[in-house]
This record gives C-alpha cells, structure tokens and sequence, in this order.
C-alpha cells in the first residue's frame, strides 16, 4: 500500500535531512520531487497544484529556513497536508435518531461492494450491534445469494425478495422487518453498472427517497486511481453522498484516489478494505494514513489488530507458562496463529516505525509461507513430541519433514531456534529475579 509513493517521498527526505539550512532552491528543488511522486501515483493534478502550494508557502516561512532542524519541519509540514489532504481526522458513522439506521451502499459493478456489505456487518455486529442485510441487488442475483452466503458465515440475518420485485420495495420491506426484529442498522446492498448511467441513478434516488438513509457510502475501487475518482464525483452529484469505502488498498495501488477523493468531492474516506477476509475493513484514520505513507508506522492502528486478534485468557495462561518455564511447541505455535491472524505481514510492517523502509527484508509471500512451514512441522508431530522436543531423536525428524512437506534441515532448524528462545527465556526470568540482565543475551536490553 503506497509503496511507491512511500520510498519516493523518503528518499526526498532523506536529502533535505542532510542539509545543515535550507534555501529557498532547496525547498523548490524537493518539491519538484515530490510533485512527480504524487502524480506518479496518480494523484489529481489540481489537488497536486494546491497541496504543493501550501506546502510551499509554509515551509518558506522564516521559522522553518532558521530552524535548527529545517528539514525535520519540512517533514512535519508535509504530514500535516497530507493529514488535511485526506480528511484531518476520522469520520464515525452517523446514527439516526429513530432507529433503525439505515446505511445505503452504492457504487459500480467490481468494486466489491456485496462483499464490502458483510466486512460491514461484520464490524457492526463485534460492536454489539444487530445488522440486516439486504439484498437490493435485482440486477445479478448472485449477488443475492452471496450475501445470504455472506450472512450464514458470519450470524447476520439478511433479507431477499421472496419472489418477483423492486428495488425499494424490496427496501421497504426490509425495513419494515428490521423494525418488527428489532434490528439495527439495516445495510442496503444496491445495484451497480458497469459505468455511471442515469437509469441507475434513478433507482438509487428512489430508494434513498423513500427509505432516507443516514449514510449513503460509496464502494470505490483504490486500485483503478483517477477512475474511482471520476465515478465518485458523479454519485456524489447524483445522491449527495456522506462518505467512501475505499477498497483494494492492499493491492497494487498507487494511493492516488486516497489522496484525491476528499479534496475532489469534499465527502470522507469512513472505511478502507485491506484484503478478502471479512475482518479486513478498518476505519478510515488520515492522520494513520499519512503517517504510513511517510515511512513513520502506524503503532495505534497496530495495537488495535494485536487486542482484536489476541484472546486474554490464552494470554493469560501463556505468561503463567513463561513464568514456570513450561512453554512449548504448541504454544509457539498458537502464538504464531495468533500473528497471522492480525492480518498480512507486510501491512504490519508497515506499521511499525521505520522498518517499512530497511531494505533487505525477505518478501511478505516468502515471510508467509516460511510461517506455514513452521505450524506444518509442529502440526506434524505427535503431542507427546510438541510438550517434549527432545525425544526427537533422527527417524521422527525424518517423519515429521515427510508429513509437513519440508525437510529435515527445516525441521532442525525450528527446532534450534526453539531451544535458543527457550535458554532466552529463561535467562530473562532469571534476570527478573536478581535485579539484573545476563550480558549474553543476543540484543540489547540496556
């Protein structure tokens, strides 16, 4: 996400960080690059021409040039745009005053709104909330049946027409169930084309005119850039949107429609899809946003997928067991599921400050298969061997790299890096109790 964008703009930094004080050409010759990396990244070019004018304006002034550190403020400069750019500051969902609310998805065919629907429910529900799904989509009824998929998965009731219909009244109904049930809010999953025409304008008029939706969001797909932007602009004229839901962020994108759509429309990014899975819809944070865009990491947004994935009683019970030293295989094993569940390693890298840019790093596809092999080969052994990895004597490792699709040096190799991480722990345990750290540890704790 914003990869490309995101090494442009820090390569930049970096040489206005090596300037002891800045000029006037120093400025104009950094914003020249970074000009080229925001319509690199297709961003629009009148947001381009006004972003860089303010940045222009601010960074010129005399507490900036006479700084101690000029090219840090620049920095702060840029993040603060970019952080206005997007929005300044998170946008909730509205609430109506008499329930239940109704949120009405729009947007065109692709861009994964039947989807975006459930991720939405999904994050509703986890709030204590009971949604309703409807299926308003006359138009592909697999998307119909998608959603009463969708809904099965995840406990969420969902309404479809039972035979021949229309949308709003397929809309009326629906609300008239969620009122007699109880439930809140109730999600509308709206037709798309294949391309903005008016017939479908009118039929996303009536339903907003009859049912008078608190929000009316947008599914916008990042990854088709000025496009989405486009398209954005004329829902936005047609139905007076509240907000966007920003998909495939975690694609190729460039970031171009992240970075435009607010400035061009002036309605919010509320939510943004970082994947397939239905957990993988966040709320919209700019100021997060801008931070991960400049290399900086995002720690809130990482600190709030680590409570959501790690479940308090395993924890609980795992620091009992650091404490008494009966840490197993399973265990590390259980805390790597829990890792993996917190979403794709790439994108928590990029939340923790400064390792987005270290080079070298092995690739998130290569990170994610070494992490399979690892639970293949501790879910290849026999419990007895997971509590008790020294009775793995030659003929079981051979086994256990036949059974997990590895091999023996694999094999060898996790079962080392147990037993390092093991002595580790102790160590630090030790440590705990005599006031003081073991000096062979293999980091710095000092």
């Amino acid at each position: 996400m914003f990869q490309g964008l995101s090494d442009r703009l820090n390569d930049v930094f970096k040489r206005l960080r090596g300037y002891g004080r800045l000029t006037e050409d120093n400025v104009a010759e950094a914003l020249r690059e970074v000009r080229l990396a925001l319509l690199e990244a297709d961003v629009n070019v009148k947001v381009v021409r006004s972003f860089l004018e303010r940045v222009r304006e601010r960074s010129l002034g005399r507490d900036v040039l006479e700084s101690l550190t000029p090219g840090q403020q620049v920095v702060k400069i840029v993040f603060e745009e970019l952080t206005a750019l997007m929005g300044g500051t998170a946008n909730r969902l509205g609430v109506a005053g008499q329930p239940p609310t109704v949120i009405m998805l729009v947007g065109l065919q692709g861009s994964g709104k039947t989807t975006t629907a459930g991720k939405l429910a999904r994050f509703l529900h986890g709030q204590g909330r009971r949604p309703l799904l409807v299926a308003a989509d006359l138009q592909r009824p697999a998307a119909q049946d998608q959603l009463e998929t969708l809904g099965r998965t995840l406990g969420v009731e969902v309404y479809r027409a039972a035979g021949p219909s229309t949308p709003v009244a397929v809309c009326r109904e629906a609300l008239s169930r969620a009122k007699s049930r109880m439930l809140d809010p109730v999600i509308l999953d709206t037709a798309g084309r294949l391309h903005v025409d008016e017939p479908l304008m009118d039929e996303l008029r009536a339903i907003k005119a009859e049912l008078k939706p608190t929000e009316i969001l947008m599914v916008a797909d990042a990854m088709t850039g000025q496009d989405a932007v486009n398209s954005a602009t004329a829902f936005h004229q047609a139905l007076g949107l509240s907000g966007y839901i920003l998909t495939k962020l975690d694609g190729d994108t460039r970031g171009g429609a992240a970075l435009s759509i607010r400035a061009v429309t002036g309605a919010p990014i509320k939510f943004i899809g970082l994947g397939e899975k239905l957990d993988a819809l966040e709320v919209f944070h700019p100021e997060r946003m801008a931070s991960r865009i400049l290399g900086m990491g995002d720690v809130l947004s990482l600190v709030e997928k680590a409570e959501q994935a790690v479940d308090e009683k395993q924890a609980a019970a795992l620091q009992k067991k650091l404490k008494s030293q009966t840490f197993t295989l399973e265990d590390f094993r259980d805390q790597l599921r829990q890792v993996r569940g917190m979403g794709p390693l790439d994108q928590l890298i990029g939340m923790i400050p400064g390792l987005s840019r270290v080079k070298g790093l092995p690739d998130s596809a290569q990170q994610e298969r070494e992490l399979k092999h690892v639970e293949a080969i501790i879910d290849s052994m026999t419990p007895g061997e997971r509590r008790r990895p020294e009775v793995l004597n030659g003929p079981r490792r051979k086994r256990i790299a036949s059974g997990s699709g590895t091999n023996v040096a694999d094999v060898n190799r996790l079962l080392k890096q147990f037993t390092e991480m093991q002595k580790m722990m102790r160590q630090l345990m030790q440590a705990g109790k005599g006031g003081r750290l073991p000096r062979n540890l293999p980091f710095s704790l000092q």
